[in-house]
């Protein structure tokens, strides 16, 4: 019988490896001990001239190797590590490596939404194959569509039950779940549907590719309601500074705010600080520095999350049976 090679026979392996670049190394941490693994050693260095140099101190010849390195800021640099990183151990004979990426940058560049314009995204999938990935693992992709960029299988995970589970347990009163935008509505409605709650929308107004976007109206009731704002991710927070205006001019109670990623650009800090909200909910998939908190942010981990899919996936049991898929 003709073997399907090393990259598709799980029999060949000879082990797990985890390797961390330097973009989220407490998330890496994390994940390493919630499988009693440690992280594998290896050098990233940046030169003067900003070329990144990687070694790895043992070998992956024959390994099941699971790269953790998110994409966010300094995006240009953490990406080029990530890519250097996967070569690497291309280059020294892993058996399968599978890039494990919470956040994966230019989400928002999917489609030619105007003339002359790159789908950046498609781009940085073929990179992420080039360097040397046979799998990705990613959490919330900003459009669903990117999934199929990639030429090579992964696993696009949400942090929805996370964060809805988090929620649940409040006991908000009369909830009402609002999208910042009709874009989000589909993930927001799953919200709705967990907390047994109405759905209300911000409609808003974006012109071309400028990062600012104008709130026209609230779509729904949110007057008397504590109301919990839901997004997929948060970078200068206009929208949803907006959102949280619009509905408290409505007459919303106590507002709370749910996104997975938080990029969160200059100003958005700033900004979250000077809003009347009860609680910002956020998860790791982007490490947030000491500067960055504020005293009504809570962070959750998806650590948990991504070391029992790499789990399954090393031992070729189904990802989708966790959420009862």
């Amino acid at each position: 019988m003709t073997s399907l090679g090393p990259h598709h026979d799980r029999e060949l392996y000879t082990g797990i490896k985890l390797f961390s670049g330097t973009a989220c190394p407490d998330l890496a941490q994390e994940i390493a001990a919630c499988l009693e693994l440690p992280l594998s050693g290896r050098d990233i260095i940046r030169f003067p001239n900003e070329n990144i140099f990687v070694r790895l101190h043992g070998s992956v010849r024959g390994q099941d190797v699971y790269l953790i390195q998110t994409t966010a800021s300094p995006v240009s640099h953490n990406v080029m590590e990530m890519l250097i990183t996967l070569n690497t151990l291309k280059l020294d004979s892993a058996a399968r490596i599978t890039a494990v990426i919470p956040y994966l940058a230019y989400g928002r560049s999917d489609k030619k939404d105007q003339p002359r314009v790159p789908i950046t995204s498609r781009l940085l999938a073929d990179l992420i194959e080039v360097a040397g990935a046979d799998r990705y693992v990613t959490v919330d992709l900003h459009a669903g569509q990117i999934q199929g960029f990639f030429s090579i299988p992964g696993d696009a995970l949400t942090a929805f039950h996370i964060l809805s589970d988090y929620f649940v347990h409040k006991s908000l009163r009369e909830p009402v779940v609002v999208t910042a935008d009709l874009g989000f509505a589909k993930k927001g409605r799953n919200f709705a549907a967990k907390l047994n709650a109405p759905m209300a929308f911000v409609e808003k107004r974006r012109r071309g590719n400028d990062a600012t976007a104008e709130a026209l109206s609230v779509i729904g009731d949110v007057a008397g309601h504590d109301v919990l704002i839901v997004d997929d991710e948060v970078d200068t927070a206009g929208s949803v500074c907006q959102a949280v205006e619009i509905v408290k001019a409505h007459g919303a109670r106590d507002i709370y705010l749910s996104f997975v990623h938080a990029v969160l650009s200059d100003p958005a800090v700033e900004r979250l600080r000077a809003l009347p909200v009860k609680e910002i909910v956020m998860t790791n998939t982007i490490p947030l520095p000491p500067e960055k908190r504020l005293p009504n942010m809570t962070v959750l981990s998806i650590a948990p999350l991504l070391a029992e899919v790499i789990k399954r996936a090393h031992e070729g049991r189904s990802v989708g049976e966790m959420f009862n898929e």
